[in-house]
């Protein structure tokens, strides 16, 4: 298993950018699929993104495609999450979660961090 601790997050204005990172610790982080979930008040906790092990291969919210990008450097163990044009609804806690396989992210089965915090307003 890895352990994840999510950064980056914080307060914005309407239009602006903010890129998170998910820093692992563990051996063969490589190997490992990895997501990014949000949660908002009062809402479920929604996948945002993820990626496969090597970053060959990337999946997106359909409401997200084309302002979030998900990318990952094995070197330094670490996904990033970029995200541009926010809107206040993009305002939730963001969570990295990593697994072997796909579907254990998305079913939630993977190891989680311990989240960053996203606030969105003028």
């Amino acid at each position: 298993q890895v352990q994840l601790v999510e950064s980056g997050g914080g307060s914005v204005q309407p239009g602006g950018s903010l890129r998170l990172a998910c820093a692992a610790s563990g051996r063969m982080f490589a190997i490992y699929y990895v997501g990014w979930y949000r949660h908002a008040p009062g809402k479920q906790r929604d996948l945002v993104a993820t990626i496969s092990s090597g970053g060959g291969s990337t999946n997106y919210a359909d409401s997200l495609k084309g302002r979030f990008t998900i990318s990952r450097d094995d070197a330094k163990n670490t996904v990033y999450l970029q995200m541009n044009s926010l809107k206040p609804a993009d305002a939730a806690g963001y969570y990295c979660t990593a697994a072997t396989r796909l579907e254990s992210i998305q079913r939630r089965f993977g190891s989680w961090g311990q989240g960053t915090p996203v606030t969105v307003s003028s």
